[in-house]
């Protein structure tokens, strides 16, 4: 039996879903509410589903879990509610894994490249845990996220019982299907498909950085399909543990991503540029780029989809295709 918390959400309904085909029993914990996010799930139906407010008692029956994946998280950036984040992301991730470590169970929960603040270069993004300290996240939620990887490493440093395999992963900009029900925080690139099956220009946040010109903030972005190949080749090597960037080690503008957005739907590109929201000042990545020498240091050798690639992917199989569901 595995277990995924956030198992409804973008990453974990697409992990269910490669889960399911393998033929596993899961237990997805999550919330489905009354939108449509349970469609995420339509095609492959979990053994179990909980309700957060019900995993407590499920892990008190000591169930034959071999996997814990926690990826249940509040995930976006422009949260301000400190309990809430703090109860959430740090407090229950430190639950679980401890749950974990007294049943020796593997552990692979989610951390963000948000943990990087405004780091500037692709040096900076080492995922070495020396470096880990120095870190300075930008938002309340990339602060949970790097406060519960150190809360891990000073753990791991004493020697204290932990999982027998853990594995921490700082996800880079993911994008892909299933992610329809995220909101404000759905991928740009949903966002500028939507804009462009407008008949709208693509519009872009104007630079607040005097070195960085309009449309050329760069970020690492990620097929779905690879953090899920990582995650799968993780539970396929239990004696492999770490935190571990999940990134494609590449940086690609916004500039890049609109215009293969635009060729994968066959239009002539038409960008236009605003002025970034007063919210998002001081708290934007305008670089991010993955180290991933850690993790193939470790033997992950599989090629990342390249962004173009990875575009056209998600929009003809199902951005516009009859079923846009994984």
């Amino acid at each position: 039996m595995i277990i995924i918390t956030g198992g409804a959400g973008f990453i974990g309904s697409f992990l269910q879903a490669e889960l399911h085909a393998r033929g596993e029993e899961t237990v997805v914990v999550d919330w489905l509410g009354h939108e449509e996010k349970w469609r995420n799930l339509q095609l492959h139906a979990p053994s179990t589903m909980l309700s957060p407010a019900d995993l407590d008692a499920f892990l008190s029956t000591d169930p034959p879990v071999r996997a814990v994946f926690h990826m249940g998280a509040i995930s976006e950036t422009t949260a301000t509610d400190g309990d809430l984040v703090w109860r959430t992301n740090v407090t229950l991730s430190q639950r679980l894994w401890t749950w974990c470590a007294k049943r020796e169970i593997s552990f692979i929960y989610a951390s963000s490249a948000a943990t990087y603040g405004a780091a500037a270069s692709m040096d900076a993004f080492s995922d070495i845990p020396a470096k880990l300290d120095s870190l300075r996240p930008l938002n309340l939620y990339g602060w949970s996220k790097h406060v519960f990887d150190q809360w891990v490493m000073r753990r791991i440093a004493k020697g204290e019982k932990a999982p027998p395999q853990w594995a921490g992963l700082k996800f880079f900009n993911v994008y892909g299907p299933n992610e329809y029900h995220k909101g404000k925080m759905i991928s740009v690139i949903k966002v500028k498909f939507d804009e462009i099956r407008r008949g709208q220009s693509a519009t872009l946040f104007r630079s607040d950085d005097p070195l960085i010109e309009d449309g050329h903030q760069a970020r690492d972005f990620i097929w779905v399909g690879d953090v899920i190949a990582v995650m799968l080749w993780l539970l396929d090597h239990p004696e492999v543990s770490g935190l571990f960037n999940c990134g494609t080690g590449t940086a690609r503008t916004y500039l890049d991503l609109t215009k293969a957005i635009f060729a994968a739907l066959d239009v002539t590109p038409t960008v236009s540029f605003v002025d970034m929201p007063t919210a998002l000042h001081g708290k934007y990545q305008n670089f991010t780029c993955a180290d991933m020498s850690s993790l193939c240091d470790k033997g992950y050798d599989r090629q990342f989809t390249p962004l173009e690639t990875g575009i056209e992917r998600y929009i003809k199989d199902y951005l516009i295709a009859k079923t846009p569901y994984r």
